[in-house]
């Protein structure tokens, strides 16, 4: 009695999900564990909110690395949730990659500026800055410029539409002399100022390949 060869199955093929939906799953999940960092802040008295960005001490500098999840309260968390939500889903549509490198580039250098002009016109000695706004602040600015320097139809689209929703909140950015507590301006103006770098860090393919084009006409007109 004789056996055939089994039939080979081929494994199928998984069928890959728009980048949409893994921009927007992105976003989702980093607003849920903001939640579930204030929730666990909340449950320990507000024992994490000490880590934020205490400008000019050494101990301070790991407050650039806490300080996007911390956040006051429920009111100041929920205040920030919203843009987060549409800010953070229009900058993954640059690509998640310019979007991972974008954050980390705001993340890093507004959190470093903010370390160095945190104290700035406060009237109320050393300051200790929380919340994801300077994180907010970047990717607007980002957006707002990024289609410019890529000259590309659709993200010169999305920079304006993020002009017209957005463009009064940068007045969140100018410097406030003499208060104390509240607002972080230092905050606000460092992510935005951190979100140009990144976008025109983040435009050079597309920089250079606009220089490799004017450079072969220029040679076809000799």
């Amino acid at each position: 009695m004789g056996m055939s060869p089994g039939r080979q199955h081929t494994p199928a093929t998984q069928p890959t999900r728009p980048s949409w939906a893994v921009g927007g799953a992105t976003i989702l999940t980093f607003v849920a564990l903001l939640y579930l960092v204030e929730l666990i802040d909340q449950l320990t008295r507000h024992s994490l909110d000490a880590n934020g960005i205490r400008p000019l001490e050494a101990d301070g500098l790991w407050g650039i690395i806490f300080a996007p999840v911390l956040h006051a309260n429920w009111a100041h968390l929920m205040a920030n949730t919203l843009p987060l939500l549409v800010l953070g889903f229009l900058m993954t549509l640059a690509g998640l990659s310019r979007f991972v490198w974008a954050t980390a580039i705001v993340w890093i250098l507004g959190g470093f500026g903010t370390w160095l002009i945190g104290d700035m016109g406060s009237s109320c000695g050393p300051t200790d800055h929380i919340g994801a706004s300077g994180l907010i602040f970047g990717w607007l600015a980002f957006l707002l410029v990024f289609g410019i320097f890529v000259r590309r139809f659709v993200d010169i689209a999305i920079g304006l539409v993020v002009l017209f929703a957005y463009g009064g909140v940068l007045l969140g950015a100018m410097p406030v002399l003499g208060q104390c507590g509240g607002v972080s301006w230092q905050g606000h103006l460092c992510g935005a100022i951190a979100g140009v770098v990144a976008a025109y860090v983040l435009a050079a393919p597309e920089r250079k390949a606009r220089a490799r084009r004017r450079a072969a006409a220029t040679r076809q007109q000799t």
